[in-house]
């Protein structure tokens, strides 16, 4: 049985799937620049950038610009950690266009909530944005095994959201915009998930 066809099919689709993370490394190249540029000028950078609701009619584009913004280097490195793993994923499972629809819609849903729920403070983060693409994909395949840090084996996609969202309530967490990210990305994910597509992992 010739198997040059299917050599050439599966060269075709590890090229077409390494071009489209091409996405997910500028939005992470992105947050680490306007990181730099937040170590260099904090206070004028997060109140330019931030989401402060009350401000919100003066500075609409911080809805989405405070998805860009990070507070201290933890905080952009556990979210970048997140997004490559979590982006690359759902990348490869439903493409690129439904992975930008995810974590930018994530992303305002947050936001969003934020707004609703936390009107006098200010946020920062991608978070949300985040939340969606695990909860899209916990949605999707809920027992895929994943590291959870200290946790020395693998556990069920599923639990490891649910930690992470108990981790959200943490003080000084913006635990209205995980929550916001998190059910859009859920909701996502059931949509992807009726479509019945075969998800690569």
């Amino acid at each position: 049985m010739n198997q040059k066809p299917d050599l050439i099919y599966n060269c075709v689709m590890r090229t077409y799937r390494a071009a489209n993370l091409n996405v997910l490394w500028f939005l992470i190249v992105l947050n680490v620049v306007l990181f730099i540029i937040t170590l260099l000028r904090p206070a004028e950078t997060i109140a330019f950038l931030g989401l402060t609701p009350a401000l919100l009619s003066q500075k609409p584009w911080t809805i989405l610009s405070s998805m860009f913004i990070h507070g201290s280097l933890f905080h952009l490195l556990f979210n970048m950690i997140g997004l490559y793993f979590l982006g690359s994923f759902l990348i490869r499972a439903v493409g690129e266009r439904s992975f930008l629809a995810v974590f930018f819609l994530g992303g305002l849903a947050g936001n969003i909530l934020f707004i609703l729920l936390a009107p006098f403070s200010t946020g920062i983060g991608a978070s949300g944005a985040i939340c969606a693409l695990g909860g899209a994909l916990a949605a999707m395949v809920p027992r895929a095994p994943v590291l959870v840090f200290p946790l020395p084996i693998p556990i069920p996609l599923w639990a490891a959201i649910i930690i992470f969202l108990f981790l959200s309530f943490l003080p000084g967490i913006a635990w209205q915009a995980h929550i916001g990210g998190l059910v859009l990305g859920l909701i996502a994910g059931l949509i992807f998930k009726k479509r019945r597509r075969i998800y690569y992992f």
